[in-house]
């Protein structure tokens, strides 16, 4: 055994050598899994700040019209992925998404940048914006920092209540942008809470935030197999063999899957759940082919997407619905105050990636899988007009040219 570990000894140092002696060609590549971008830029005046997520830096250049040049850089908390500068022009804050926290940098001295605070927030933050001397954070709602000491008695803190029916999962963190609390941590203003799941981007004119929500849906669900139907396009029956949450209350289930019942090669298909949709105007759960299946889905489902907060008095003051699917980003016009929302737009009900020519309703998600648009949403009347970016293809040509 002493032996053994001698000849190791011994030929570490070698095994260094070698390892140093491979070319660059030899070497493993760095693969890079750090959180997604939200506001990774902030430009005030000639400085640049930008987060540095997978080196878990801040860097400062200076702009110019000859390019731009890196005058400093300070670690702050894990994966950054937004940094906006405050309103004392001396700070600015970056939001950590790994290290649930936000890091206050003082920037009076932009070669000499420093952390002065670490605000803990909640889980997984993610945007943030000034208004009305006020900086409102974006963060998922799963417990985390939510019961520590300093922030008793605020708000929407305490008791995470994860099991808890009714209990948004939507939080924006607020904070007073000069006195962002003395204890550790800090302590936040309040903690709003939106109905919805994991918000992402915010937007501000000043005096209103809006805030949406990151994978806000499009009002789509699954009919699970064991209530669908046994066979394709079946008659109504009483499900199969399964009874509904709550019952069916005496009414059926509309069939089974529209099909196809087989494919090109004359193979069975096997028995699956169903994709369905809510109908705003019906009030029921509907396929493809408009079949109501609200016997099989006992509850409703709202859209909504981007919320409206007073920043003053920090009170929900409107909300917006079916701005898309997936919502990245938002901008305020500042000419006339209309909202840019970024999004995808996802066809839910198509099943098929094929070529779509086989079945009783050929139908593909080939070449559309989803549409980038932007929505244009006007706050006062609450008008939108959502504007695909790819109006160029003929989405009816397989394969898309």
């Amino acid at each position: 055994m002493l032996e053994r570990a001698r000849r190791l000894l011994v030929s570490l140092p070698v095994l260094i050598a070698l390892a140093a002696a491979l070319p660059a060609s030899a070497q493993r590549s760095f693969v890079a899994f750090e959180s997604g971008h939200v506001r990774p830029l902030a430009l005030d005046g000639t400085l640049l700040y930008v987060v540095n997520t997978p080196d878990n830096h801040l860097e400062i250049f200076q702009t110019s019209l000859s390019g731009l040049t890196r005058i400093g850089s300070v670690q702050v908390g894990m994966e950054p992925v937004s940094v906006a500068v405050a309103v004392s022009q001396n700070e600015v804050w970056v939001v950590n998404h790994l290290s649930d926290s936000v890091s206050i940098v003082d920037v009076s001295v932009p070669a000499a940048p420093k952390v002065t605070r670490t605000l803990l927030v909640g889980d997984e933050p993610r945007d943030i914006v000034f208004a009305q001397a006020r900086a409102f954070i974006t963060t998922a709602h799963r417990g985390q920092h939510r019961t520590h000491a300093s922030i008793s008695g605020v708000t929407g803190a305490g008791d995470p209540q994860l099991t808890t029916a009714g209990v948004s999962r939507a939080d924006i963190w607020v904070f007073d942008a000069a006195s962002p609390g003395a204890g550790f941590g800090g302590t936040p203003l309040e903690i709003i809470e939106l109905f919805g799941d994991t918000p992402r981007a915010l937007a501000t004119d000043g005096s209103t935030v809006y805030a949406a929500i990151f994978h806000s849906g499009n009002q789509t669900a699954v009919v699970s197999e064991g209530i669908v139907c046994d066979g394709f396009g079946a008659a109504p029956c009483a499900g199969d063999g399964v009874t509904s949450p709550n019952g069916l209350g005496g009414g059926n289930l509309p069939g089974g899957n529209p099909g196809p019942s087989t494919n090109h090669e004359i193979l069975d298909a096997p028995e699956v759940g169903l994709v369905v949709q809510y109908d705003n105007t019906s009030g029921e759960w509907r396929d493809e082919g408009g079949r109501n299946w609200s016997n099989g889905i006992r509850f409703t489902l709202l859209d909504l997407d981007v919320f409206a907060i007073d920043a003053t008095t920090l009170n929900e003051t409107a909300n917006f619905d079916h701005v898309g699917t997936i919502l990245f980003n938002m901008a305020v016009n500042p000419v006339n105050g209309n909202l840019y929302v970024t999004n995808v737009e996802s066809p839910n009900l198509t099943r098929f990636e094929g070529p779509g020519t086989f079945g009783p309703s050929p139908t593909t998600v080939q070449g559309h899988l989803s549409e980038a648009r932007i929505t244009v949403i006007e706050p006062g009347s609450g008008t939108m007009d959502a504007r695909h970016l790819n109006k160029h293809i003929d989405y009816g040509v397989l394969p898309a040219p």
